[in-house]
C-alpha cells in the first residue's frame, strides 16, 4: 500500500527529486531534512525508488502520530513510523535507543533535526539527537536533503492537502568525525542542508 499512496502523492503534487553529489543508491543511510509539514515524509518516501523505499523508516513524534486510531494505523502498518517520545523521554523509552534499533536492524532513517515544524526559511538550530545517533554508529552515510513547498501542500493547521508543486533536493553525503564536538557536528550538518537549499532546482 505505501507504494500506491507515494505514487498518488507524485502525481497530486508533481514532486521531483534532485540528486546533487549523491545517488539513490542501495545503502544504509540517515536522510536528515528539514520539517515544514506532517507531509514531509511522503513526499521524501515518493522520490525514492521502490527497492529503497522498503527500508527506509520515518522517525516521528510520538504524541502527534499515536494520538488517534488513523494516525496510528497508517505510522505504524503503512510508514512504520519509529515512534519518538519527545514529552517525557526516559531511559526506557529513550528516543535514541529506537533509532539504534532501527540501525542495527538494517533499516534507512529519515530524521528531522528541527525537531519541530518550522514556518520560516530559515533553519532552526539542530536539536542534539543526530549528533548522539552519529557518534554511536559513525559508519552510517548521513544524507542531507531539503524539501521546497511541502509546507504549501499540507500548512500547519490543516489537515487536506492542496495540489503544490515541490521538490527535494538530497545533498552530498556526510560522515560523523569522532574529534567534532557535538556543536560543530551539528552546525556542519546544518551547513550541507542549507547547500542543498540554495541549489533548489525548481
Amino acid at each position: 500500500m505505501l507504494n500506491a499512496i507515494c505514487e498518488l502523492v507524485r502525481c497530486f503534487t508533481g514532486v521531483q527529486g534532485h540528486w546533487l553529489g549523491s545517488e539513490p543508491e542501495p545503502v544504509q543511510r540517515i536522510y536528515f531534512v528539514n520539517h515544514t509539514s506532517h507531509f514531509d515524509c511522503m513526499v521524501l518516501l515518493s522520490v525514492l525508488p521502490r527497492s529503497i523505499r522498503k527500508s527506509v523508516r520515518p522517525a516521528g513524534a510520538a504524541d502527534y502520530w499515536l494520538k488517534t486510531p488513523m494516525r496510528r494505523w497508517f505510522s505504524q502498518k503503512i510508514v512504520h513510523f519509529i515512534p519518538i517520545e519527545r514529552l517525557k523521554p526516559t531511559r526506557r523509552n529513550n528516543p535514541i535507543r529506537a533509532l539504534v534499533n532501527a540501525l542495527d536492524a538494517g533499516s534507512s532513517l529519515i530524521l528531522f533535526p528541527e525537531g519541530t515544524r518550522n514556518d520560516s526559511e530559515i533553519l532552526q538550530n539542530f536539536k542534539s539527537g543526530l549528533y548522539h545517533l552519529c557518534k554511536q554508529r559513525p559508519q552510517i552515510e548521513l544524507i542531507p536533503t531539503f524539501i521546497n513547498n511541502a509546507n504549501r501542500i499540507l500548512p500547519k493547521g490543516e489537515c487536506i492537502p492542496v495540489p503544490v508543486l515541490c521538490t527535494v533536493t538530497f545533498g552530498e553525503p556526510l560522515y560523523f568525525k569522532v574529534e567534532e564536538s557535538r556543536d560543530e557536528f551539528l552546525e556542519r550538518a546544518k551547513q550541507a542542508m542549507e547547500r542543498c537549499a540554495q541549489n533548489v532546482i525548481s
